[in-house]
């Protein structure tokens, strides 16, 4: 399996901020921008597996930095970071950009797991990837450590589930 570029998988999306995306705050709701994101991340995913299905396996250290209001614009970022053996991890950075005054800042990031699927719906197997700016090398280097986390946080997961009840809560 060939190895990609980095820069293959890259994905920019910007888009302007509506009212209605708005809280009680008049900030962008969270799940509106993780919306996004995974939106961007998913097609970073398929441009490196080049396969019809990559699901979303977890999504973890969404990082909220700094609020993004209507006055600003959101540029989303994706590309993949690390590659394991059939998962690939996608880096989403957020900036937003004040239209008025054009201030840019890092508004959010996180890290998503993707796993492409065969017809069969089964994992396949991820070509590796080549990291090339600094920001991708130093992802990249990070990766690992990453995916280690991942896996004990599944672990640990895994037995939260299996204290966890099915009884209606009107029940008990």
């Amino acid at each position: 399996m060939e190895a990609k570029k980095v820069k293959e998988t890259r994905v920019v999306h910007t888009d302007q901020v509506l009212i209605n995306d708005l809280n009680n705050y008049h900030t962008l709701f969270g799940g509106v921008l993780m919306k996004k994101m995974d939106a961007c991340a998913v097609i970073s995913a398929r441009r490196h597996s080049r396969v019809k299905e990559c699901v979303t396996a977890s999504t973890d250290n969404v990082n909220f930095i700094e609020p993004i209001r209507v006055t600003d614009s959101l540029c989303i970022e994706s590309f993949v970071a690390y590659t394991g053996t059939k998962s690939m991890e996608i880096f989403c950075k957020v900036i937003k950009e004040d239209l008025e005054t054009g201030d840019r800042k890092i508004a959010a990031t996180a890290f998503l797991t993707f796993v492409p699927l065969d017809e069969n719906k089964r994992p396949m197997e991820v070509a590796p990837v080549i990291p090339e700016t600094e920001e991708e090398k130093y992802l990249y280097e990070t990766g690992k450590e990453r995916e280690r986390i991942r896996k004990l946080k599944r672990q640990q997961n895994k037995e939260l589930v299996s204290k966890l009840t099915l009884n209606k809560p009107w029940d008990f």
